[in-house]
């Protein structure tokens, strides 16, 4: 069955931003959508959230979804497991330090061939203007070392946050792009 795994960000659940609505949309598409709660939400670290994050079932169907701390788990996600998934889509994602942000999410270093060999295709979405740093220059990092397609978008911050009032309840271009 084809499924999808979403995963959310720091300070973030299952419910926050538009992580229900893409459920909500993704099922009534005929997928199974799964959001794991990750431990310990307010202070990522890739030590909890990796053993969690590799219970999901992964097959050569599965979609992977990351909002911002969500997507440096993808790429961990993506160099330990032992198949091929269709496709990761990574929504103001980073994949090295941020000015004010968690560290320790991040991996010393990738093996970015590894992670590039076990995803059908990648998906990098970000904005120019993301008040956390999560912004064009990490999309386009990412980007060069990965391949895939990459969106970058003027004035949509972070696609989601509390603090900066970016309450991103729909997203309904994310959905299109999972086919």
């Amino acid at each position: 069955m084809k499924n999808v795994v979403i995963l959310h960000g720091a300070g973030e659940t299952k419910q926050s931003f538009w992580l229900p609505y893409a459920e909500r949309e993704l099922v009534v598409k005929g997928y199974s959508v799964s959001i794991p709660e990750l431990p310990d939400t307010d202070n990522p670290d890739l030590t909890k959230w990796l053993p969690r994050a590799l219970q999901e079932k992964f097959s050569e169907k599965t979609i992977l979804i990351g909002h911002s701390s969500g997507c440096p788990l993808i790429l961990s996600i993506l160099e330990n497991i032992k198949v091929k998934v269709k496709k990761a889509i990574l929504v103001a994602g980073f994949s090295t330090s941020l000015p004010d942000g968690p560290t320790k999410i991040l991996q010393e270093e990738y093996d970015w061939e590894k992670i590039k060999n076990n995803c059908g295709e990648f998906i990098f979405i970000n904005s120019d203007n993301d008040p956390w740093g999560c912004d064009d220059k990490q999309g386009i990092e990412m980007w060069k070392k990965l391949g895939g397609r990459l969106i970058l978008w003027h004035g949509e911050g972070h696609m989601g946050s509390d603090t900066f009032k970016q309450p991103y309840k729909e997203f309904p271009f994310l959905v299109s792009l999972v086919g």
